[in-house]
């Protein structure tokens, strides 16, 4: 177990930080009492009158404990349900007071406390970190002003363009009334009968099936505001504005095969991994990017930028990184901080506005409403996570959990009791809505600006590196083909896929047994509406940074007998560059290298996996290769790091797993000579070869290697 470090690493104290003291409850050194502070010296026995007689009714710390036993849970989050927090700041590079008034984006002294939380969406509490899902990316900035929160996903589109859509799709997505089956998973009838049902789906489904619904990590992994937005300046001119967030990690991802792995062997997975990075001073850092486009422009793409299933391809509006996030501190509890926070998309500062997006309309009231029942009652922005910094002063009054006590007499506006205080802000550092003209009749109706469903779904395919177009097609395999109706299946593929991408639909009628589609014509939507790019090679992962390996973990395998002065060498290399190592033996008693030196293992082949490190590494040594070959779960650390395309690192002896793990004939062929890395195996004819370690490095920079997937069946 990781202890919380007192490094220099540790962040400095933040407003934030400070604000939350009166509220922690240390309890070092001090004795057990109840709620009213009353000293406890038994709580192991109920009082009873007789040692076998009954309890009393006047045992209140009994009473008391159990009550608060009984009443320890609130309910989920309809969806984000599953997540993690942490803590951190954010910076402005330099002034952006040309678009926005908002201080925390036009003071570059600033550092601007955070907190933020990601999640799964459809899962509940309890289910897995690493199921394919999207991630929720919801950051609440403790402004001078008051609280801004950027409620994002790691995906730029959603399934809807209107709001009063969404009870819809979530009941679509979420476990099946009848059963509650399946938990945190997509691939069923009713979430594959509405998307064939509801063709704006399109563009996000093709999302949801790519590689980013299964990141590696929180820390490698891009967040967006979803909606168009405005920024207003202090003149009053508005800027539509779309929220990035960019990783420093670069943006990565699982393969599913080795998702569905890490679901049994740590449910937890990208919770530990946040924690853990955290703990040990690797603080996760975002870059805030910024997509300006002025307000005439709403229509200039070929599309409307209100509509929240289209992404703005960087190729025509390039994204300026403005700002920096650093994430820097975990919660001190994780009920209090992480499931009490309160997003509400309504919370913004003077300097930034909404638009008429119409799911955006929808999480202004829905966000809101939520936390009423989740949280209890109105009060909820009076709970330590969820105070700003900014000082509070209203009329509004009373409550469950109300925390604040009022002393002045007048709770009303105007008063004279009071001295007319709280006084009406100057209106030039207040929050003023844009005086926006607004008219028009009432109407149940679609834009015909929203119509073109399927366009930017092939923008995406076509802008995919071939790997990730293959997982793509394999995830809707997969999927459709856990639909059980055959008539649902017939209309994801000739309704949906078709007007994607011919092939993709027929490769994917041909996996869940329905006739292949014909040829269509995909229906477009008014005059101008094709995209004005081909491809944005900005969607595809392969062209995020690949030129760090910090904060990689690197499994290294040994039994007794294994090359110690090399694995000293390769562990140097890694962890000098930013990598951990961790090493794995047999059990967790010390095994002995060939040099004679002890070395004790952190994980076990037993407790550990190759679906929980980034690369694996195997040092020479003839008798600890020759146990390692007898041992079925290290054989296994090969062969599914192979499978999963991570770098492999076999050093002399070694290369003999290769067979063992029956992947040989899939590697490349063996050096003749010192030492080569082919499609990330990196192998040496015998230990200690120069240049080994750096080979090994770059290899796990490039973070996978596809050239080593089985081609498509024919």
């Amino acid at each position: 177990m990781r202890l919380r470090k007192t490094s220099a690493k540790n962040p400095p104290t933040s407003l934030k930080s400070e604000s939350l003291e009166p509220y922690r409850m240390h309890s070092e050194g001090q004795v057990l009492t109840t709620d009213q502070g009353i000293p406890i010296s038994e709580t192991d026995n109920s009082l009873k009158a007789g040692v076998r007689g009954p309890t009393l009714l006047e045992d209140f710390h009994f009473r008391e404990k159990m009550m608060r036993f009984d009443h320890e849970r609130i309910p989920e989050r309809v969806v984000h349900a599953r997540g993690a927090g942490a803590h951190g700041y954010f910076q402005v590079y330099k002034s952006l007071e040309k678009y926005t008034q908002a201080r925390f984006l036009t003071d570059p002294s600033l550092r601007t406390p955070v907190f933020v939380r990601f999640s799964t969406v459809g899962g509940s509490r309890g289910s897995a970190d690493t199921v394919r899902d999207v991630r929720g990316f919801a950051t609440k900035f403790y402004t001078p002003e008051g609280n801004f929160d950027l409620v994002g996903n790691n995906i730029p589109v959603f399934f809807i363009q209107d709001g009063i859509k969404f009870p819809d799709f979530v009941h679509s997505v979420k476990p099946e009334p009848h059963n509650e089956i399946p938990q945190a998973s997509s691939a069923h009838d009713s979430l594959w009968d509405f998307v064939s049902l509801v063709p704006e789906t399109t563009h996000m489904v093709m999302w949801l099936m790519s590689d980013r619904a299964i990141p590696r990590s929180f820390r490698m992994m891009e967040g967006f505001g979803v909606h168009t937005f405005r920024l207003v300046n202090a003149e009053g001119k508005a800027t539509l504005v779309k929220f990035h967030w960019k990783p420093l990690l670069g943006t990565h991802s699982l393969v599913w095969d080795e998702s569905q792995k890490v679901s049994g062997k740590d449910p937890d997975f990208h919770r530990r991994d946040l924690w853990e990075a955290i703990e040990d001073g690797n603080f996760p850092e975002y870059e805030l990017g910024l997509q300006l486009i002025p307000e005439e422009d709403v229509l200039k793409y070929g599309f409307d930028l209100l509509d929240a299933t289209k992404v703005l391809p960087e190729e025509l509006v390039p994204v300026q990184r403005v700002g920096k996030l650093t994430l820097d501190r975990n919660p001190d509890n994780f009920f209090a901080e992480t499931e009490q926070v309160a997003f509400c998309v309504a919370n913004v500062v003077p300097g930034i506005d909404f638009t008429n997006d119409p799911l955006m309309q929808a999480r202004l009231f829905s966000y809101l409403d939520t936390q009423l029942t989740r949280l209890g009652g109105p009060n909820f922005a009076e709970l330590p996570i969820n105070k700003p910094v900014a000082p509070v002063h209203n009329h509004q009054q009373d409550g469950f959990g109300r925390q604040t006590i009022p002393t002045s007499r007048a709770n009303y506006h105007p008063n004279s009791l009071g001295g007319g205080c709280p006084f009406l802000a100057n209106p030039k550092q207040a929050f003023t809505h844009l005086q926006e003209r607004v008219d028009g009749r009432k109407i149940r109706q679609r834009s015909a600006s929203f119509d073109d469903h399927f366009s930017q779904a092939t923008l995406f395919y076509k802008s995919l590196s071939k790997p990730e177009q293959e997982h793509l097609v394999a995830a809707l395999e997969f999927e459709v083909g856990k639909v059980e109706r055959k008539e649902i299946r017939e209309r994801v593929v000739n309704q949906i896929l078709v007007n994607v991408d011919l092939e993709v639909a027929t490769r994917v009628a041909r996996a869940v047994g329905v006739a292949p589609p014909k040829p269509v014509k995909p229906p477009r939507a008014g005059k101008k509406t094709k995209t004005p790019v081909e491809t944005s090679p900005a969607l595809s992962m392969q062209n995020t940074p690949h030129d760090s390996i910090k904060t990689r973990k690197i499994a290294a395998l040994v039994a007794d007998g294994f090359a110690g002065k090399e694995l000293a060498h390769v562990r140097k290399t890694l962890e000098g560059l930013g990598a951990t190592v961790e090493v794995v033996g047999p059990t967790l008693s010390p095994v002995t290298s060939l040099e004679g030196q002890q070395e004790v293992p952190l994980k076990t082949y037993q407790t550990a996996s190759s679906v929980l490190y980034d690369a694996v590494y195997v040092p020479g040594g003839e008798k600890s290769v020759e146990a390692l070959k007898r041992v079925p779960l290290a054989v296994d650390f090969v062969r599914e790091a192979f499978v999963h395309c991570k770098p492999l690192a076999l050093s002399g002896e070694a290369a003999a797993l290769l067979d063992a793990a029956g992947v040989a004939r899939l590697a490349p062929p063996p050096p003749k000579k010192g030492v080569e890395a082919t499609v990330g195996v990196v192998r040496s004819v015998k230990t200690e070869t120069k240049g080994f370690s750096q080979l090994f490095a770059d290899a796990i920079a490039a973070h996978r290697h596809w050239a080593r997937e089985a081609p498509p069946p024919a």
